[in-house]
């Protein structure tokens, strides 16, 4: 059996993630469920609070006294609670599933490096559509090429404090890295104004909060005369936790390293 422990299990994320673990057919359970110290759903149960139904996992705030209880642990809460736990995991040899967004290249650099001791699979998605999304935004940048203008739109629930998304974000740098771009020079994040006409090289990126939007992402692809879309609509986050599910369990018996949803589902 796979044993999980799931950071931040309050949040609307992580009771997610409780429930779908509970729901896997798969020979995988929750054992350890944390949530921060001043919490109200601290010392209760972690089923009752994501499903209703108790799985006998009480919430704590520290991971560290339960390091012998887990196998792996999945990570969708913020940078300094995800960078904190990542310390703790290459510490003791844990596997880790990170789907926190809005980590700084620093942050990312200390993934790449905790990578050299542990598993971890680290995607700004981890929905199925989503990851084969970026297999068809890499075939249309290759076929489209220098051809047509590029915008990204996401839309996200009035909660979410990143922007843009992570998962549009590597859709910039899916398009970007097929064209030979450095999407750090061409991203523009926002207009306004009078300005020059659009220079063909940029990647555009438009950002909506608004009510409860699980996640909505568009990418345009546009010349003088057609265009075409490719659309990635989420209605509910279990496709994500469904997701980091599958990534539990893949990392199983994996060397340390940093993997990508697309290692995990056989896409790349």
């Amino acid at each position: 059996m796979i044993r999980v422990a799931i950071a931040g299990a309050a949040g609307r994320m992580g009771r997610t993630l409780v429930e779908a673990v509970g729901r896997s057919e798969a020979d995988i359970q929750v054992t350890v469920a944390t949530v921060l110290a001043d919490d109200p759903c601290l010392n209760v149960d972690s089923g009752l609070l994501a499903m209703g139904v108790s799985n006998g996992v009480i919430t704590v705030s520290e991971l560290t006294p339960l390091v012998d209880e887990f196998d792996v642990l999945i990570d969708f809460t913020e940078p300094g609670a995800t960078r904190a736990n990542l310390e703790l995991c290459r510490q003791h040899q844990k596997a880790m599933v990170i789907g926190t967004t809005g980590l700084s290249d620093a942050e990312r650099q200390l993934i790449q490096a905790a990578g050299e001791s542990i598993p971890i699979v680290f995607a700004p998605n981890m929905s199925i559509g989503v990851n084969l999304c970026f297999n068809l935004l890499e075939q249309a940048a290759r076929v489209l090429g220098d051809e047509v203008d590029i915008e990204i739109t996401e839309a996200h629930h009035r909660y979410k404090k990143d922007a843009p998304s992570g998962t549009a974000l590597k859709m910039g740098e899916v398009i970007a890295d097929t064209l030979g771009r450095d999407i750090k020079k061409v991203a523009v994040y926002g207009r306004e104004g009078i300005s020059e006409e659009r220079n063909r090289t940029t990647i555009g990126f438009s950002t909506v909060r608004a009510g409860d939007i699980v996640g909505d992402h568009t990418v345009t692809f546009a010349s003088l005369g057609e265009r075409v879309e490719i659309t990635h609509k989420a209605s509910s986050r279990m496709t994500f936790a469904n997701g980091a599910v599958r990534a539990a369990l893949w990392t199983t018996g994996k060397t340390a390293g940093v993997y990508s949803m697309q290692e995990v589902l056989g896409l790349k």
